[in-house]
């Protein structure tokens, strides 16, 4: 008995079937989901070869796909790299020309008037690619190496700046965040409407701008086997929510509940409740629309269901909850109560 207590953390005895039903929870939430409910899908490539080059050679996505700590952090140090770069070459062109060691003669003409060493140098540099303009620094006429320098940073510091600032405009622009305001029910349910046994969740835009062109869809995700003896470990199976109907195309200026009707050609059309509890697959539901204010594409991937062990989370019930209020406010899906 101490032993149980002490395992548990509790102050009372726990029965044998407790024990058994806390590790098969905890067993049940070990299982990692292919996609999880945030849309992060867990899926990590490995053994193909040459894969860093691959990267390298769309630098350009391969940033914008980078977490914000890491864009901002090369942002820095290539600005950084590049003024020092350039700082050390208006320095050696003084250095070797001699203009530091004749900084009091009045009457020599030096490449860079007032660069004195390199923090001057990298005074001027600065004063140079950000257009200040102080006056104090210039290049003279004598100087032609000095001119193609100059033209040679004009030149690289607009390829930077096109460069790194269209990344982080691109990566700020990205609608991905719109995805927090479109919610989804917690559970979906199976239940009959209009004398048809129907798989149904509700979705819901929190927004008072509305997604142009929103369209729904649906992936069955399951292993299986073919008949040939192939094991299709992520086969992936369309799901009809209304493509011949035009239900699909949603209107969200309220919660509207998607309905997958489980006739004969469903996928679970040969699935009991009870297999259905036991069975392993996931459903994968994407939203995609065009954002009104902004007028970007926006695919929102949601994974919200998911059948594993009891309780899943898809649950019979014998009447689909449905909840709106004036004005229209989402109401996620209540608990639902599974049926034998």
């Amino acid at each position: 008995m101490s032993a149980l207590r002490k395992k548990f953390g509790g102050g009372d005895y726990q029965v044998v079937t407790t024990r058994t039903s806390s590790y098969q929870k905890d067993r049940r939430k070990k299982r990692q989901r292919f996609v999880d409910k945030n849309g992060r899908c867990n899926v990590q490539h490995g053994n193909l070869g040459g894969e860093t080059s691959r990267y390298l050679s769309d630098l350009f996505t391969t940033l914008v796909d980078l977490k914000w700590r890491w864009n901002l952090f090369i942002f820095v140090l290539t600005y950084t790299v590049a003024w020092l770069f350039m700082a050390s070459l208006w320095w050696v062109i003084a250095y070797i020309r001699g203009d530091l060691h004749r900084t009091h003669d009045e009457k020599y003409t030096p490449c860079v008037a007032n660069v004195y060493n390199f923090p001057s140098a990298f005074l001027f540099f600065i004063e140079t690619e950000a257009t200040i303009g102080y006056g104090h620094r210039y290049i003279t006429e004598k100087c032609p190496e000095g001119i193609i320098l100059f033209l040679f940073q004009s030149i690289l510091g607009s390829i930077v700046d096109a460069f790194l600032i269209g990344c982080m405009f691109i990566k700020m622009s990205q609608p991905k965040k719109r995805a927090e305001t479109l919610m989804f029910s917690e559970n979906a349910a199976v239940s009959t409407r209009d004398g048809k046994l129907t798989l149904m969740f509700r979705v819901g835009n929190l927004r008072n701008s509305h997604m142009v062109s929103a369209q729904i869809r649906c992936k069955l995700l399951k292993s299986r086997q073919t008949p040939e003896g192939e094991f299709l470990p992520l086969d992936q199976l369309e799901l009809d929510v209304g493509f011949s109907t035009g239900a699909d195309q949603l209107f969200l200026v309220s919660p509207l509940t998607i309905c997958h009707v489980i006739d004969i050609k469903s996928p679970f059309y040969e699935l009991s409740q009870r297999s259905m509890q036991t069975e392993q697959f996931e459903i994968v539901v994407i939203l995609e629309g065009i954002v009104e204010t902004t007028e970007k594409a926006n695919e929102i991937l949601r994974m919200k269901f998911a059948c594993r062990a009891p309780p899943p989370d898809i649950q019979y019930k014998t009447k689909p909850a449905c909840s709106i209020h004036l004005p229209f406010v989402l109401q996620s899906l209540p608990s639902l109560l599974r049926t034998e």
